[in-house]
């Protein structure tokens, strides 16, 4: 989990409920029958079973302790699923301590109310409690205290990806740090995809790549994940859910969730950060339904005009042969069927191919030139 400036984000899954409707909160006002209301109360014994030792079981006052209470200026995050706030624990003991002493967490209090999100926090816990890697955010511990279901992550210092490319005020995002942070999510997607589950992330999207420190890139929040296709199946059914813009369009259609879903959702990313544009837009006054992906395709086939779509905040200091290359990569994972798409462990290769070519000088601006900016009615920078 990271640190999120300003007002705080919402940071949700979504759900689709027509070809034009905005993505909604999968969530939101959910009802419990009496069915739902059994499986909550046997969610610890369910817990138990499906988690790691490395994880530690918190008591809902250690965590009232260590966000002071959840105070207000300790929320770092909002969705439909609750709220995110800063807390601190020893780093040993794990005990609550004082703000500023010990290790700052984020911890996740989840609505009570939520059954699909009680789902989706055994989901994370299930994942997040076994599978541990340098891309992966580090899932510290749970608490399963009557009603109140929280997770407690690392902290991510730089927050989320979406704030670095898409909110006013913030820094630029280097050409070179944007191919290192497409790197990171790649080599975190290939380690999914080549387990013996074969898990899928389902929701790959900016505000759920968190950055540390040093702007490495984590995937976070496993709550829609699942094991993958195996043996001879082609692919697992399962009603579509995710955020929309970044879903691949057979996964949409069909329901049918292949590795090769995620690799669309990867490109899409990509393409975001490229060009600084978000993948969709809320079709308020002066938007339009048209995704990013459509958008750009069109200049992506061709390596100059792809130029016209960089983003203008980097004011022209990137290669542009790098540039190309990975705009044409973007391409093949956008690739409209699934079974010509690159496997991440391809896309990775390629992107660190990139990286070690990505030493020469950035692109120079010839005097009384200027690569021109392409208008997207559907997206601005915001």
């Amino acid at each position: 989990m990271g640190n999120y400036c300003g007002k705080p984000v919402a940071h949700v899954s979504s759900n689709f409920t027509g070809s034009k409707n905005k993505a909604v909160n999968k969530t939101k006002q959910d009802l419990f029958t009496s069915h739902q209301k059994a499986a909550l109360q046997t969610s610890q014994s369910n817990v138990n079973k499906s988690i790691s030792n490395n994880l530690k079981s918190f008591s809902f006052n250690d965590l009232k302790e260590a966000t002071k209470n959840f105070r207000r200026e300790n929320l770092i995050g909002e969705g439909g699923f609750g709220y995110v706030f800063k807390g601190w624990i020893d780093e040993i003991t794990y005990a609550p301590t004082k703000p500023g002493s010990g290790m700052v967490v984020a911890i996740k209090n989840l609505k009570p109310e939520s059954f699909q999100g009680h789902k989706e926090w055994l989901t994370e816990i299930n994942y997040l409690g076994q599978l541990q890697h340098e891309n992966l955010v580090k899932l510290i511990g749970y608490c399963l205290d009557g009603k109140s279901r929280l997770l407690i992550y690392e902290f991510m210092q730089k927050g989320s990806l979406e704030n670095h490319l898409f909110r006013k005020g913030v820094q630029p995002i280097a050409w070179a740090t944007r191919i290192n942070i497409a790197i990171g999510v790649a080599r975190g997607l290939t380690f999914l995809h080549s387990l013996n589950s074969n898990v899928i992330f389902r929701d790959l999207k900016a505000s759920n790549i968190l950055l540390d420190s040093d702007f490495n890139a984590k995937l976070s929040d496993f709550g829609l994940a699942r094991d993958g296709p195996t043996g001879d199946n082609t692919h697992v059914s399962t009603r579509v859910i995710g955020t929309q813009g970044y879903a691949a369009p057979e996964y949409v259609a069909t329901g049918h969730l292949t590795p090769r879903s995620d690799v669309y959702s990867f490109g899409v990313v990509l393409l975001e950060l490229l060009t600084g544009r978000r993948a969709i837009e809320d079709n308020g006054p002066g938007f339009s339904d048209e995704t990013l992906v459509n958008w750009a395709k069109p200049f992506l086939s061709d390596s100059r005009r792809v130029l016209r779509i960089m983003d203008t905040r980097l004011g022209g200091q990137y290669s542009k042969k790098g540039a190309q290359a990975a705009a044409a990569l973007a391409l093949q994972c956008l690739g409209t069927d699934p079974k010509f798409r690159p496997p991440m462990v391809d896309v990775l290769a390629a992107l660190e191919g990139l990286n070690s070519s990505n030493t020469m000088p950035p692109m120079a601006q010839k005097s009384g030139t200027e690569i021109r900016a392409t208008k997207h009615s559907g997206h601005s920078h915001n």
